[in-house]
């Protein structure tokens, strides 16, 4: 009688005809790379404002033809982070004081709106926002003021999409960008304002867990007002 087969170890066989089937994960097609490579490096300040980025740089640097490269930097002309010029390359713009008082303006609009509307708070919004306050703060204690500055903007959109205005949400959205490039280089401008913006954030949370609106409105109208501060040079 034939000799029964050795058993197959569990799961060995199994694993690897399922590691065999696995097809290699997609890449994102070849501009979106361009796209995100470009814009996290203005974001986070890799590439300055008045840095002149040239098409065969970022071809090589992405590992991609020149092509998709003048479909990103055209996009990202579009919302305002670059100012293209034909055969020399593409300028990152820097944060001019208008961009900053615009921001401002709108930010007050919104944020003192959307957090009279949060009181009371629920329990939910106050444990979110303690979770990030605290993820802000070990940012900040790291160095890491990029991501401190992504947390700052989450803290603050948090209480804007508690009042569940779905347009309101979008609307603010749509500063996420310039909010974050802001962010980044009032932080590195300005070392001391971390701090500043933590004491601030903590001020605002306590005012929403005690369920004093006007208090709450008042913090929120002064943290956003000092980048007016900032705008107009008041600010050394």
């Amino acid at each position: 009688m034939p000799a029964a087969p050795s058993p197959t170890p569990t799961g060995t066989a199994s694993s690897a005809s399922r590691s065999a089937k696995q097809p290699p994960a997609k890449q994102p097609p070849a501009a979106e790379r361009v796209y995100a490579h470009v814009k996290q490096g203005v974001l986070e300040r890799r590439y300055e404002g008045g840095t002149l980025l040239t098409e065969g740089e970022l071809a090589e640097a992405v590992g991609v033809s020149r092509t998709p490269v003048r479909e990103a930097l055209l996009k990202l002309e579009v919302e305002g982070l670059i100012k293209l010029y034909p055969k020399k390359g593409a300028l990152v713009l820097p944060v001019s004081a208008q961009e900053i008082a615009d921001v401002v303006e709108t930010r007050q609009l919104v944020e003192e709106h959307a957090i009279r509307k949060a009181v009371p708070a629920s329990p939910a919004l106050i444990e979110r926002l303690t979770q990030l306050l605290e993820k802000q703060r070990e940012q900040a204690e790291a160095g890491d003021l990029a991501a401190a500055a992504v947390t700052d903007r989450c803290f603050h959109a948090e209480i804007v999409r508690s009042g569940g205005n779905e347009i309101l949400s979008r609307l603010y959205d749509q500063l996420r960008d310039r909010q974050l490039r802001m962010g980044v280089a009032v932080m590195h401008a300005h070392p001391d304002r971390v701090t500043k913006t933590l004491t601030e954030h903590r001020e605002i949370l306590e005012a929403l867990r005690s369920g004093d609106a006007e208090a709450a409105v008042d913090l929120v109208h002064r943290h956003v007002s000092w980048f007016s501060s900032l705008a107009r040079g008041d600010v050394r």
